[in-house]
């Protein structure tokens, strides 16, 4: 009897060994299947990344080049900006010149006129005299 009840346990351990055996089968199986993902993914992480850092750099490339282009632009607006202020400098003191040499022409024209209408008020004085002498002559 106690052949039989071992020989019995043998056979049940067999089978739950056999069971267990089928069930680490399987499961190594799913391992390495589940390895074959994480390596899958892993080579699709590691494209990722490298696209990422190429869009990165691209980005930085192209980011430093507008930069470049707005330093280069904002350098030529300085320089036209300089040269404009220059310019209006010159206008300014060609009109203040211009201003001065008016006015003055102004004056002298004002003076010259004073002058020729107090001659003329002198002739006419002096006219005005000699009719008065002729009227008291004749």
């Amino acid at each position: 009897r106690k052949l039989e009840t071992t020989s019995a346990q043998n056979i049940e351990f067999l089978q739950v060994i056999a069971k267990r055996e089928e069930s680490i089968h399987q499961f190594q199986l799913r391992l390495e299947e589940k390895s074959r993902e994480c390596s899958s993914l892993a080579r699709q992480l590691e494209m990722a990344i490298e696209d990422a850092k190429k869009q990165v750099e691209q980005a930085r490339e192209r980011a430093m080049s507008r930069e470049r282009a707005a330093q280069s632009k904002l350098l030529d607006l300085e320089t036209q900006l300089s040269r404009t202020k220059t310019e209006l400098n010159l206008m300014h003191r060609s009109k203040d010149d211009a201003e001065r040499r008016f006015e003055s022409r102004l004056q002298d024209l004002r003076d010259r006129l004073e002058q020729s209408e107090s001659t003329n008020r002198s002739m006419q004085n002096y006219l005005h005299f000699l009719k008065s002498s002729y009227d008291n002559v004749f």
